[in-house]
Parts: structure tokens; C-alpha cells; sequence
């Protein structure tokens, strides 16, 4: 979502309030220059770009125990009275859960409701794209019921449920990751979905050519904190 909103220069319309995420503020993620690098940010806040009929959400805190639940009926109640076309969840699911098909195959994996799949079935059999697995709901049990499972997916399979059974049309975009460095996963996943919508066009044949296209916010410098002091030697 970092990489959209940097590379698109979307504007910041508002902030979703809720009670359900630990409270953050800080600079602004985006600054181009020293006018514009105090302006201050919180854990939810909302981007717009009104010539692409685009919306993003970015979270930037954890949520409170027990409070993911009303989170998500909340952000989906949102979604309906605003009207939203679709939403697009992306995401990601712990590497090491991952069963022999999936370690052969690709890292990426897609999910849509019954409402989703009707308008874009075409598109997604021309990508070739995999669909998330079923896998038993009851890990280690082979006799176990088989049910969507995303593990370290957060509130995601809780937002595809419910946008299943109120018939909203949702996408969910995922990787296998580990933890670590995951700035080459953030890129992955924003051009598995590039594929798709187009955000950006490649400028020439080279699959990798749209991935240098991609503006990485200045706030990434320091996802590792801002280096050794020069004290220390």
C-alpha cells in the first residue's frame, strides 16, 4: 500500500477513527522535502486519487486484544454505505505453513468471493493465476474437515468471510513470507497486482521494468532503525 500511494501521489482525505488499534503517531511517511516531513500521521488513515477512482486504506498499528472482530464489521460497514465498487485486501501468510504443492509452485496466491468471481473470472483465467488452497481446518489431522486458512494473515480471512456472506465483492492478494527483510515482498505482491489492474504500465517488454517504476517512500530508510552511531568505533 507504501509503494501505491508513493508512486501515485495520492492525497490524504481523512483518517478511519476506531478505538479497536493501539494509538500511533508519527512523521509523515511520505515527505519529499523538509516543507511537507513534519506533517504528522496515525494508525489508519486514508488516501484518494478521485481520477483513478481509487481508495487505500493503510493500517500502521496492531490491534487491541479482542478488538479485531469489531474492526472488521466496522471497515465493512464503511465499505457498503460508501459504496465502494470492490475492495482488494493485500496480504500475506507465513511461509513456513506451507504445504508440498505450494513450496513447487508460486509464492502467490489469490482469493474471491462468489460476487467477485462472476465479473472477473476471464481476466484471472488469462493471468493463470493459483487460488489459495483449501487445507485441513484442524492442522495435522488428516481426517479434519478442508477450509480456506490463512496463517499470519491477520484480520484477512475474517474480512473474506464476512464479505462472502454479505455479498461483497472482495479480492484478497497474498504472498508466503517470512519474516525478515520483506521489501522485495512488497514489491512482488504490488506487481502480482499490477498484473491485474494496470496501476502502472511497464515502459517496455521487461517484466522488471514497471518494478524499477515504483516509488519507495522515504520512511523506508529507516525500517531498520537509522544506523550505528559513529560513537560506537
Amino acid at each position: 500500500i507504501d509503494l501505491i500511494i508513493s508512486t501515485l501521489n495520492m492525497c490524504k482525505i481523512g483518517y478511519f477513527y476506531t478505538d479497536c488499534l493501539v494509538p500511533m503517531v508519527g512523521n509523515n511517511p511520505y515527505a519529499t522535502a523538509e516543507a511537507n516531513s513534519t506533517e504528522l500521521s496515525t494508525n489508519t488513515e486514508v488516501y484518494s486519487l478521485p481520477s483513478r477512482k481509487l481508495v487505500a486504506l493503510q493500517l500502521r498499528s496492531l490491534f487491541i486484544k479482542y478488538k479485531s472482530k469489531p474492526f472488521c464489521e466496522k471497515l465493512l460497514s464503511w465499505v457498503r454505505s460508501s459504496n465502494f465498487t470492490r475492495v482488494i485486501i493485500l496480504s500475506s501468510s507465513h511461509s513456513y505453513h506451507r504445504n508440498d504443492l505450494q513450496l513447487r509452485s508460486t509464492p502467490f496466491r489469490y482469493l474471491f468471493t462468489p460476487s467477485m468471481q462472476k465479473s472477473v473470472q476471464n481476466k484471472i483465467k488469462s493471468l493463470n493465476w493459483e487460488e489459495m488452497e483449501k487445507s485441513p481446518c484442524i492442522p495435522e489431522i488428516n481426517d479434519s474437515e478442508f477450509c480456506i486458512r490463512i496463517p499470519g494473515g491477520g484480520i484477512t480471512k475474517a474480512l473474506y468471510d464476512e464479505s462472502c456472506s454479505k455479498e461483497i465483492q472482495m479480492a484478497v492478494l497474498l504472498k508466503f513470507v517470512s519474516e525478515g527483510d520483506n521489501i522485495p515482498d512488497a514489491l512482488g505482491l504490488v506487481e502480482y497486482l499490477n498484473e491485474w489492474l494496470q496501476i502502472i504500465k511497464p515502459c517496455s517488454d521487461d517484466p522488471t521494468a514497471s518494478t524499477l517504476r515504483w516509488k519507495i517512500p522515504s520512511s523506508w530508510r529507516l525500517l531498520f532503525g537509522s544506523g550505528l552511531p559513529p560513537a560506537l568505533f
